[in-house]
């Protein structure tokens, strides 16, 4: 019985650099420590003061080239709060358009075929579990009709890097998601169109552009359906046939996060009626719009909401936002409310309709209206300071301090328990019933490189889980996909009936330096890695204080000691979490293990390309088993 300590430096295929350390025990494979290290610093916050509030979406769309337009709308949105206005029904349309495409239809497929999917690729599974590649080559698969595959082990088969069918296909299909998209923004990944109160795209041929937008998600639509197909099948083989070394079902138990989950959502779409009609409401007053967010924000067309388990902690954005604190216990950032530094207009206190931030204690200096950004670097400590990543909690009503999970199963998660449907132009999108969720997609398309059962009508079936693991959340990504489709399709009728109606304005009349006195707002935006949180204090048109959470940042989270019960002992990321809870199954000696199913887990909130990594097995008495060190070309390797 000894230990192996892994030491993984960055993982591969996903979005920036993150490095992992963990501590396996070689008896019973379970891992007995998981700590994940961000590596970046992007201050963002600090050169954002100053700024004209309209600039911030153009910059902070820079964070990232993957989550460019993430950052964009949930700025964006917190600028039309600040400044009093929201966009015209069009507007509200055309933003929902522009990003379903740029970023879920595109995000969502590459993500699960080509980052995640050579996880479970013929090269890695015959390799390092080859009892899974036997079983799978037996295994008929379920959903044949819509795919065209006959076995598991064909669609393992096809998710093989760059030869594979459906890594190919990928990349076709990724373009045309693009290409609709930047008929709206201008451009990708960087939106050029995005303005307070609405989106400056050329509307001057708009019944075209629509025509345009509507030829590419006809195709895609055909195409939702085979990924969806494909990872139900995966999902399926894997909860049914497959078990960790102590006898559970891998799809339901590998890589589990909290317990009892914690799942935060903000939503998506904004209904083109009730977006617009809260500024006719509010009459120009910024506050009252503010008293009328959550009205705007439960009739998006996916839902927000703070979960505990599968009860509803609160469906209200304003509401959950008034507990949302950021630490700085173990991250590389100097604590600024030890060190005494008030935000520059001083402390806020209340929200704008003048409810106290964190129900009114010592705490409110950590809201991110108060946050100010000072980097501390320093070395890694993993018993003080380890990561670039701040520590975000939720702080509820009855005091207790939880951490965050967010991504595509809490979307889903938060739409199914608010048991409602989603329709728009008289077509619904889905409905959901507090444990199950239905979505429609249409029929009617043929694309000529996929099965024709791609052509038909489909409904798809989410069954709320227990736990966030690592196989639900990939299952979640593939149906989530299907969701954002379906809404596109009622967002683009809708649209349909604007032109016919001659309503084709898209934004609030506006001209530049036009901000009250003073405000301050926030934005939320659920995008493919979770929820993107926007927090902008300005004053005469300038921009005093910024704060923003990318939407990974609660998953990597470093540890802290904040957290209450039920979640004392669970007070980290979700990252972390997933690692801890992810026995090895490689069919490997230990000092030949490679961390498969610890990068699995992480890989399955929010991966993107791979560059380089490092890795070191150390046994028992610290002897170096293993070490690898070279570059990764091709985004292969583990």
């Amino acid at each position: 019985m000894s230990t192996v300590k892994i030491w993984i430096d960055p993982i591969t295929r996903i979005e920036g650099h993150l490095a992992l350390y963990a501590e396996i025990d070689t008896g019973t494979r379970a891992v007995k420590t998981a700590r994940t290290t961000v590596m970046a610093f992007r201050g963002f916050e600090v050169f954002l003061r100053g700024r004209p509030p309209e600039d911030a979406p153009h910059i902070v769309s820079r964070t990232c080239g993957v989550c460019g337009a993430a950052h964009a709308n949930a700025s964006v949105i917190a600028c039309d709060i600040a400044a009093g206005m929201t966009p015209y029904p069009m507007g509200s349309v055309l933003r929902t358009l522009a990003y379903s495409m740029t970023d879920y239809i595109y995000d969502h497929p590459l993500i699960l075929n080509m980052l995640e999917g050579p996880d479970y690729s013929e090269v890695i599974i015959s390799k390092l579990t080859p009892s899974v590649w036997k079983v799978a080559q037996e295994t008929p698969a379920n959903y044949t009709a819509i795919h065209g595959y006959r076995t598991i082990a064909d669609i393992m088969k096809d998710l093989n890097p760059i030869t594979g069918k459906i890594w190919q296909l990928t990349v076709k299909y990724q373009r045309i998601a693009r290409e609709a998209g930047a008929l709206i923004y201008g451009r990708h990944a960087h939106p050029s169109t995005l303005i307070p109160g609405g989106i400056s795209t050329d509307i001057t041929n708009l019944p075209s552009l629509l025509q345009e937008y509507y030829a590419r998600l006809s195709q895609l639509t055909a195409w939702v359906k085979f990924v969806w197909a494909v990872w139900q099948d995966l999902y399926e083989f894997y909860r049914d046939h497959v078990t960790t070394p102590d006898g559970k079902p891998y799809a339901t138990t590998q890589g589990k996060t909290h317990d009892p989950p914690v799942m935060l959502a903000g939503g998506f779409a904004d209904d083109p009626e009730v977006y617009s009609n809260i500024t006719d409401e509010a009459r120009g007053n910024w506050r009252e719009l503010y008293a009328r967010l959550d009205q705007a924000y439960n009739a998006r067309g996916e839902k927000p909401g703070f979960a505990i388990g599968h009860d509803i902690y609160s469906k209200n954005p304003t509401e959950i936002q008034l507990g949302y604190v950021e630490f700085a216990d173990s991250s590389f950032y100097e604590d600024w409310v030890k060190s005494n530094v008030a935000p520059p207009t001083g402390w806020i206190k209340e929200d704008p309709i003048g409810r106290p931030l964190v129900n009114g204690t010592e705490l409110f200096k950590y809201h991110m209206w108060n946050r100010t950004t000072i980097p501390k670097p320093g070395a890694i400590n993993f018993a003080e300071k380890y990561s670039w990543a701040a520590e975000p909690r939720l702080v509820l009503k009855d005091g207790r301090i939880a951490p965050i999970e967010t991504g595509p199963i809490s979307q889903l998660w938060l739409d199914t328990l608010h048991a409602t449907k989603f329709e728009l132009a008289g077509f619904k999108a889905w409905e959901s019933n507090g444990s199950q969720m239905k979505i429609y997609l249409p029929g009617g398309t043929v694309a000529p490189d996929l099965p024709p059962g791609t052509k038909d009508e489909l409904v798809i079936t989410w069954n709320l889980p227990k736990y966030s693991t690592t196989f639900e959340r990939l299952l979640a990504r593939a149906v989530h996909l299907a969701v954002v489709n379906a809404i596109a399709w009622a967002n683009l009728l809708y649209g349909l009936q604007l032109v016919n109606a001659g309503k084709v304005q898209t934004s609030r009349p506006w001209s530049y330096g036009k901000w009250p006195d003073f405000s301050y707002s926030f934005g939320w935006w659920q995008v493919p890695r979770g929820n993107c949180m926007h927090w902008l204090v300005q004053k005469g048109g300038r921009i005093v204080n910024y704060q923003y959470e990318a939407p990974t940042t609660p998953n990597v989270s470093p540890s802290n000691n904040r957290c209450t019960d039920p979640w004392k002992g669970q007070c980290a990321g979700p990252f972390e979490m997933s690692v801890r809870n992810s026995v090895v199954t490689e069919e490997l000696p230990p000092d030949q293990w490679t961390g498969l199913d610890q990068v699995r887990a992480i890989r399955s909130f929010d991966p993107c390309l791979a560059c380089a990594v490092h890795f070191e097995a150390k046994g028992e008495g610290g002897r170096v088993m293993n070490v690898i060190e070279k570059v990764i070309w091709n985004a292969c390797a583990i």
